[in-house]
């Protein structure tokens, strides 16, 4: 009699256990959110200057998913007529110069005066790992903090022939999200200089003290990029060697093309340690861009960075579905081996290979 009262309990229990389940209400899922509105969202994040969106907006871009990269497309097109009202300078410097230290003294001076600052780093990614640095957050903490900047790294995965088309984009969804000043931080004295001057307005050079030591290992390339030279860390007992510094470049500057029509190339002194001289250097971007504007020589400038823009792209895609045809690939690495033998010259397998 126990034993079936207890069977009878568990069958009870057990019926009023599906009972309930049968009652409980069901979940309602959520149907996936439209694309187009994931986007529009998107645009309005970015517009309404969250930094968390355009975080967002900048990752839909650098990703290689075909379908996130037309995605970033529409992105950047719903964006495209909020974009161009700021000024880009490009920041590089010899090894030592201080280029972070004086990014983020520059950057709190000008977020001090009511402007918005958009730090993009072109970051040297491992050309074995294809991993990168990505640590100017760690470098400039008290800019990173500050709810007026925005500090993104722009890995280079090895190449620098990504950085024209991730730091362009990524330029044109910080205008929209704001941001009047966009600085470009190059990793060093190198061909990132180069790029990066065909993708910004005005281009600062940082020195140190002693121009005719520097000069050594300096290309005179690279002076003629410059807009303006800063000799960083002139501070205390250094002063005096940095104003003579400044003395000597500017004779320098005499014998160099000029790096932008109708402006002549300054040379002036500065402090992160000290904070001086850099509201002067300031004062210098602002007289820059009035006289640029005025020439008309700004738009100009911009307009051919575009059309260079374009052309890049072309070659970039040309590449691109020129190596992702395994056929034309396998083909390629034939020759290579018969050029290696010395079966055919070079010429020869590329009259091979584009027959």
């Amino acid at each position: 009699m126990d034993r079936e009262k207890g069977s009878r309990r568990v069958m009870e229990g057990v019926k009023a256990s599906h009972d309930g389940m049968k009652s409980a209400p069901r979940k309602k899922f959520k149907k996936p959110q439209a694309q187009g509105s994931k986007t529009a969202e998107l645009a309005e994040g970015v517009l309404g200057g969250s930094r968390i969106h355009l975080g967002k907006a900048i990752t839909l871009l650098e990703s290689s998913n075909p379908q996130d990269k037309q995605t970033g497309q529409d992105l950047l097109n719903r964006l495209l007529p909020h974009t161009g009202n700021s000024i880009r300078i490009g920041i590089t410097g010899v090894p030592g110069a201080g280029k972070s230290t004086f990014i983020e003294t520059f950057g709190e001076m000008l977020t001090g005066l009511g402007h918005k600052v958009a730090v993009l780093a072109i970051d040297p990614s491992s050309s074995v790992t294809g991993g990168s640095i990505l640590g100017d957050k760690t470098r400039m903490e008290n800019l990173a903090r500050n709810p007026k900047a925005f500090i993104r790294p722009s890995p280079t995965a090895g190449t620098l022939g990504g950085v024209h088309k991730k730091t362009r984009e990524t330029m044109l969804l910080c205008e929209a999200a704001g941001y009047d000043v966009i600085l470009v931080e190059t990793v060093g004295v190198g061909q990132s200089e180069t790029l990066v001057r065909g993708m910004v307005d005005m281009f600062l050079l940082l020195v140190l003290t002693g121009a005719g030591d520097e000069l050594q290992g300096m290309k005179k390339g690279i002076l003629e990029l410059a807009d303006a030279i800063i000799v960083h860390k002139a501070d205390s007992d250094n002063m005096k060697l940095a104003e003579k510094t400044v003395r000597e470049y500017k004779q320098i500057l005499h014998f160099l093309q000029r790096a932008t029509e109708g402006w002549k190339t300054q040379a002036l002194p500065a402090s992160s340690l000290e904070q001086t001289g850099i509201r002067e250097i300031w004062d210098m971007v602002k007289q820059f861009e009035d006289t640029v504007k005025v020439s008309g020589y700004f738009t100009v400038r911009r307009q051919n960075q575009t059309k260079d823009w374009f052309r890049s792209m072309i070659t970039d895609e040309l590449l691109s579905r020129f190596y992702s045809d395994r056929e034309r690939s396998g083909k390629v690495k034939t020759l290579e081996q018969q050029v290696l033998n010395e079966e055919l010259t070079v010429s020869q397998a590329i009259a091979d290979l584009f027959e």
